[in-house]
């Protein structure tokens, strides 16, 4: 009789695991899609700025974006939880079209003030919306792949922008009266507003609801099971209120939340090469600025390769401490290279190091919080906003940046060993309590 039943619980294991493969192929094949094309508009759309600012001009129109996008992120996370994202997260990246598009009319410093200001705001909602709506639907072994394929249309856009920006200046200056650049605006908010549209069809909204694509995509079992795996992906903890408020202050009490925000605040700030890798691609003088310019794409595309196969290795080895702290090392030697030596193939060959360094552990930095701080949906989605939100905050050798890339570095890689000890003690607590109880702990992702 046991061997039947043996055979018996053989059977349905394989049959859930059969559906469960069905479901993540379904939300690869709708929602990785749409949040994959709406984040490359999305980097895109807040990139565009081409109108003849000088001197001091430049650096504010760039920076007033992220006063609305800080302030936006936390309050929108909180409504997300609360709506329907098929509708609320398309709808924001149909406003952030119109708005982008409209930089178009704008012929004064004070109105792409105001424009960009108001562009943070509209497109503030979506990166956290999206890590957000993964992390409903992904468990922990699937979480870092899938944000490191979303974290690639940032790197595609930075790759393939100035490509697109030649080939619209090349064809369409001039014609029916507008410039290339307003062309460039009217082209990309037209297209990320078309894809915004088509994904109030596609996307789904959350595990439990029966509301969006969720009513044709998934059948009841497949709900049921969505909702269970990711209840049994949750680290132990009693039953608390999951009130949007509680939720949020559930997050802010949380000292993991801080450290985490210092974590990927250090490494964003490590990550800020990215906004002078043409001018140090340029001081290689290999060629003209079209050549400089294709140079760089091999940098980022091999820092792509890099983060799928470090995010590949970390979903499979359940471990995201050692994954995201020994790719920083490697980015520090980069750094190290670039401000040791003039020599062009060694600071070539340094730009592979911390680009890849840095693509490869920003996704998992992302995971390895949402993955800790999961406790309730609500604390989930506040503490990834504030989270986020924190990250925000000398040629030829650019000595000084580089020095300060390196020390963000090294702080990012203190805050993984910190954060590692610190969840390992509390996984020998939860082990503890487990024994004592009978009830089998969920532990904490190290």
């Amino acid at each position: 009789m046991s061997e039947q039943n043996e055979k018996l619980d053989h059977v349905d294991d394989e049959a859930t695991r059969r559906m469960e493969q069905r479901l993540v192929r379904k939300l690869d094949m709708t929602l990785m899609p749409v949040v994959w094309v709406l984040y490359f508009f999305n980097y895109m759309d807040r990139n565009n700025i081409a109108l003849g600012l000088v001197g001091n001009q430049f650096n504010v129109a760039v920076s007033i974006l992220n006063v609305g996008y800080v302030l936006m992120q936390l309050p929108s996370n909180m409504i997300l939880a609360k709506v329907r994202p098929s509708i609320y997260i398309p709808a924001c990246a149909m406003l952030w079209s119109c708005v982008s598009a409209s930089t178009s009319a704008v012929h004064s410093y004070g109105g792409i003030i105001a424009v960009r200001f108001v562009l943070g705001v509209v497109e503030a909602p979506f990166w956290p919306g999206a890590f957000y709506m993964l992390s409903s639907w992904c468990v922990f072994p699937e979480l870092a792949l899938r944000t490191a394929i979303l974290y690639s249309g940032l790197v595609v856009a930075t790759v393939f922008s100035g490509l697109i920006a030649a080939g619209v200046f090349a064809g369409l200056d001039g014609a029916r009266g507008l410039a290339g650049w307003q062309w460039l605006f009217i082209i990309e908010g037209s297209g990320s507003f078309f894809f915004a549209f088509l994904a109030m069809f596609i996307c789904p909204d959350f595990p439990e609801s029966k509301t969006g694509s969720g009513r044709w995509l998934f059948s009841e079992e497949e709900r049921k099971l969505s909702i269970e795996r990711i209840a049994r992906d949750r680290v132990s903890a009693p039953k608390a209120d999951e009130s949007i408020m509680h939720g949020l202050k559930l997050a802010v009490m949380d000292y993991r939340t801080w450290v985490f925000s210092l974590m990927l605040c250090s490494n964003h700030s490590a990550y800020g090469f990215n906004n002078f890798f043409p001018s140090i691609a340029k001081g290689f003088s290999i060629g003209s600025q079209t050549v400089t310019l294709v140079l760089t794409a091999p940098a980022y595309l091999v820092g792509t390769v890099i983060s799928f196969a470090l995010v590949f290795s970390s979903d499979r080895n359940k471990e995201r401490g050692l994954h995201i702290s020994v790719p920083l090392c490697f980015a520090v030697v980069g750094f190290i290279i670039t401000v040791s030596t003039l020599s062009k193939a060694a600071r070539y060959f340094a730009s592979f190091l911390y680009v890849g360094g840095l693509f490869g552990s920003n996704a998992i930095v992302y995971t390895w919080a949402a993955s800790t701080l999961n406790q309730t949906p609500a604390k989930r989605a506040c503490a990834t906003a504030v989270v986020n939100i924190m990250s925000q905050m000398d040629a030829p050798r650019y000595i000084l940046a580089m020095l300060l890339m390196m020390a963000f570095s090294a702080i990012s890689i203190c805050t993984c060993i910190y954060m590692k000890t610190v969840l390992r003690r509390a996984n020998k607590k939860l082990l503890r309590e487990g024994e004592e109880t009978g009830i089998k702990a969920s532990l904490y992702p190290l």
